[in-house]
């Protein structure tokens, strides 16, 4: 059974911004990078372990095709997964992680 994910607000304004910013590189573009972060986020849903822990309780998934990391914690008592960041892998590393 699949957890419920949540995004933080500022994962959620990263994930659009990117969004827009690869739309107006080149027309579907920006659907493509939608999808396969959704199919990422879909996967960590049903499998939040499978991908390494790099800091305390800070999972990092690195996606197919963009250089995007989603960046989440599990809380295994509410079924939850709060996606804190989805981090394109140029930034500063300092950045990536959120309380």
């Amino acid at each position: 059974m699949a957890s419920q994910v949540i995004l933080h607000p500022e994962a959620e304004k990263e994930y659009l911004r990117s969004y827009l910013w690869y739309e107006e590189r080149l027309p579907g573009l920006g659907e493509r990078f939608a999808q396969t972060i959704d199919a990422t986020i879909r996967h960590i849903s049903h499998h939040p372990f499978h991908y390494p822990e790099k800091k305390k309780n800070y999972h990092e998934a690195l996606t197919k095709t963009f250089p995007f990391l989603i960046i989440y914690k599990v809380d295994p008592k509410k079924k939850e997964i709060i996606i804190v960041s989805i981090y394109h892998t140029s930034r500063n590393p300092k950045k990536k992680y959120r309380k």
